[in-house]
């Protein structure tokens, strides 16, 4: 006799980023089928993921539209941190539970800041650069200035730029953070000075931005922002990219309003290969891979798909993103 279909299906809306193995065996266990899949638009998603009762998502845009099309979700569960994806009100007015992993990556993305920030002020890609053009003078790196005194911003002040502060400290670096939802009392332990927003631009010699994307953070680095720094300053996006607007970016880098840039993160990503940015020597491009380790993407794995198969046995899932949800859960009525 053939075998009996599963319980529950799940659909893995981001296939191509994360190619589904031991999600599949956890699901397995509550008896649920995971379906890989790459979701782009809004009709792709609806369409895939209309019968689902559990959806793993990375980059794929779960609007108002797309969750009210989605009558059988029971759990939308995001690989990472940020759930910027998702429509976190319409999720929860319809019952959907929404999961993410809020312990992911700490040391991996505090890691690729500290990398930017001693690389990118030492100029290390653009004499590389330069060296393999067959320019081999380090007078083209003048000037470069001392870690030891300098100071150091850290926009927000979560877990992972309290991380990062430990490993800057040995340095010599001055650390001032901006966290308007953080209180002193709570950072007392840390060798960090809050300050206002404008304090943080007028004082730093290096700028780090770990916020997450908000409708107040969407380019909080605009082109009044960038005029209040330093023109020795340099910028590092390690967050969101649509933090930074990116034409007064490009402005500030091409017009030397401030030194350079080290970006982990664009407003459009992949950029456009015509983004006039591109071409400036004075900035550091990584693919959005701060987060990027093989034990790292293994353990956000295995997080992410418990999340969902929490859902599925009945109950709340460890890393519940919107608690609101506990009073009209879809999951509550299939108990």
């Amino acid at each position: 006799m053939p075998d009996a279909p599963a319980r529950f299906t799940a659909v893995s809306t981001d296939h191509h980023r994360f190619p589904i193995g031991v999600e599949r065996d956890i699901l397995a266990q509550v008896d649920c089928t995971l379906i890989p899949a790459v979701c782009k638009s809004e009709e792709e998603i609806i369409a895939t993921c209309r019968d689902a009762h559990a959806i793993l998502t990375s980059r794929a845009k779960f609007t108002r539209r797309v969750i009210e099309a989605l009558k059988e979700v029971l759990v939308i569960s995001r690989y990472g941190i940020g759930v910027d994806t998702v429509d976190i009100p319409a999720a929860t007015e319809h019952g959907i539970i929404v999961a993410n992993v809020p312990d992911f990556c700490f040391d991996q993305v505090a890691d690729t800041a500290m990398s930017l920030i001693l690389s990118v002020p030492r100029k290390v890609t653009y004499l590389s650069t330069l060296i393999r053009q067959g320019v081999y003078n380090r007078e083209r790196a003048k000037p470069i200035h001392n870690f030891r005194g300098a100071t150091l911003g850290l926009v927000a002040f979560g877990n992972i730029p309290r991380n990062l502060t430990w490993k800057a400290v040995p340095f010599g670096f001055r650390i001032l953070a901006y966290d308007p939802h953080v209180r002193p009392d709570a950072v007392r332990e840390y060798p960090v000075t809050l300050v206002d927003f404008d304090t943080l631009l007028r004082e730093s010699d290096i700028v780090s931005v770990h916020t997450p994307l908000t409708d107040e953070t969407r380019h909080m680095f605009n082109e009044a922002a960038f005029r209040k720094m330093k023109p020795s300053a340099y910028f590092l996006n390690i967050g969101r990219g649509p933090v930074h607007d990116q034409k007064a970016l490009y402005r500030a880098l091409k017009e030397g309003w401030i030194a350079g840039a080290g970006l982990d993160v664009l407003e459009k990503e992949p950029p456009d290969p015509d983004d006039p940015i591109l071409t400036l020597d004075n900035v550091v491009f990584t693919p959005h891979y701060a987060s990027y380790t093989e034990e790292a993407y293994h353990e956000l794995r295995v997080k992410t798909a418990e999340n969902a198969a929490a859902v599925l046995r009945g109950e709340f899932p460890k890393y519940l993103y919107n608690p609101e949800v506990r009073e009209n859960a879809r999951m509550l009525n299939r108990r």
